[in-house]
């Protein structure tokens, strides 16, 4: 599908009102692979929590326009003691009057668990347990739970995750928790709530690594779709509890693999983070499959979006606020 950006350019390798910014990518190059980020909007600058591949950590840089970020600094390294922490990425950040709260991803073993720290200023950070808070346990988790998304209810005090979960390579589905503590969690008894479209070619195989953005009756949720092992795209759904009757964008996916001579993200598209302004994702490029090793960097890249309409609408007011 072609749909015009705002400067009457064809997107093509994007839809529904998306158009990807021309200077991408906007983090990686000379730092190596950076991918699955948070992302936060704090008075007049970003803050962004990155999965730094090469130092097996998260770290933060900040920018004033999403564009042009800081040099980065590691905000949580691997604690190798644990067992189950060799390997720290893919963090979701929430802030709330308790100050910052932070589930990460520990892998080690050919598995991968969730864990949970806080700070005061999102740059010093302490763990709260030794111990993961959400362990692949479930049948349809198999080895992996890792990808969490986490929204802070304030209104019923309760934190709720959506989380992947499935094989470690790339996870199958999408799963959902709660906690009135960040440390306890319960998990849903109907798990997986968001699976792997059969009958779409372009999500049949897998569906993971979601963001969920709260809106009015809404709940949109961002995420990765597979076509096989190797290619994914970004899609995005609705739905009332943010658990059931989900209803995919008629024109998913909504952000897909570039098709430019450079090929930066000629695997796939991996997990957006939405801010009022752009989502950041990383462009996921070919992958040494043998290997289990990227062939290029990853980079983070940038996207706008101009409409985001559903039939026959989303809600005008998230819309304006992405304007």
């Amino acid at each position: 599908m072609l749909a015009p950006d705002s400067a009457g350019r064809s997107c093509e390798e994007t839809a529904a009102g998306w158009y990807k910014y021309e200077n991408n990518p906007v983090l990686g190059g000379s730092l190596g692979t950076c991918f699955d980020v948070a992302l936060l909007k704090e008075d007049d600058r970003y803050r962004m929590w990155f999965s730094w591949r090469p130092k097996d950590s998260v770290a933060l840089v900040e920018s004033p326009d999403g564009a042009h970020w800081s040099t980065p600094v590691i905000v949580l390294e691997p604690n190798r003691e644990t067992g189950w922490e060799r390997r720290i990425n893919r963090p979701v950040v929430v802030k709330n009057a308790d100050g910052y709260h932070m589930w990460y991803t520990g892998q080690s073993r050919d598995h991968s668990w969730i864990g949970y720290a806080q700070s005061t200023d999102g740059v010093a950070w302490r763990r709260v347990s030794s111990r993961p808070v959400i362990s692949p346990e479930e049948s349809w988790e198999k080895a992996a739970v890792m990808c969490p998304h986490v929204i802070w209810d304030e209104k019923d005090r309760v934190f709720r995750m959506w989380y992947s979960g499935g094989e470690q390579y790339e996870p199958d589905a999408v799963g959902y928790a709660t906690s009135l503590d960040g440390q306890a969690w319960t998990k849903h008894s109907d798990n997986p709530v968001f699976r792997a479209d059969e009958h779409n070619p372009r999500e049949q195989h897998k569906v993971t690594a979601c963001q969920v953005v709260q809106d009015h009756d809404w709940h949109l949720m961002f995420y990765i779709g597979f076509r096989d092992e190797h290619r994914a795209q970004i899609g995005v759904a609705r739905s009332r509890d943010g658990i059931s009757n989900r209803e995919r964008h008629p024109a998913n996916p909504v952000i897909f693999p570039g098709r430019g001579k450079a090929r930066k993200s000629a695997g796939g598209t991996c997990r957006p983070r939405l801010s009022p302004v752009t989502t950041t994702c990383a462009d996921s490029p070919g992958m040494d499959r043998s290997s289990g090793s990227p062939t290029i960097p990853t980079s983070n890249a940038t996207a706008r979006l101009i409409d985001l309409t559903f039939v026959p609408q989303i809600t005008a007011r998230l819309r304006r606020s992405l304007e």
